[in-house]
């Protein structure tokens, strides 16, 4: 039981952590969204540069949070039936539903971007756009993200693993 739950905190604290530093990534976007409002309609000079780098800031802080919300439920779910079930079922029900939806999805993602990324950082990939700014380091954000999502569902599973063996909820 001692394993557990070292496990189940030593993810959850690696993804709460990593979730605060996105989380901190809306800062700097905030700032060139207003830069980019200002140089553009008071200024009359748009710069060419600002566009794509708030793409790339917005798509990591998507990604990286991800594994955050599901730490903190704040994925979307329907609980109209749900919440009806005793603790154990909804456990059992949870397991099942990771292992049939959540994982095969998560894997297949991680895996397969696993390959873009690699592909991305072997021919040192440019956007096409005139700032041409390198994008093997947005792509390998994406096999980081899905790995913590995967990290993150385990530990999931091993709290409703926790739920069937203790009879109460993982409380950390």
């Amino acid at each position: 039981m001692k394993l557990l739950r070292g496990i189940i905190k030593s993810i959850d604290t690696l993804n709460n952590f990593i979730g605060k530093i996105g989380a901190w990534s809306v800062i700097l976007l905030t700032f060139l969204v207003v830069y980019e409002v200002i140089s553009r309609r008071f200024l009359g000079a748009p710069t060419i540069w600002t566009y794509e780098t708030i793409t790339m800031i917005y798509g990591f802080h998507f990604m990286i949070v991800a594994a955050y919300a599901l730490v903190h439920k704040s994925m979307v779910s329907v609980d109209i039936l749900y919440e009806k079930l005793t603790l154990k079922k909804q456990a059992i029900l949870d397991i099942v539903t990771y292992c049939i939806l959540f994982f095969p999805f998560v894997i297949s993602i991680f895996y397969i971007s696993i390959g873009y990324a690699h592909y991305s950082w072997s021919t040192k990939e440019v956007s096409t756009s005139l700032f041409a700014p390198p994008l093997y380091p947005i792509k390998t954000i994406i096999p980081i993200a899905f790995g913590l999502l995967m990290l993150q569902g385990i530990s999931e599973v091993l709290k409703r693993v926790y739920i069937l063996i203790k009879g109460e909820r993982y409380e950390s």
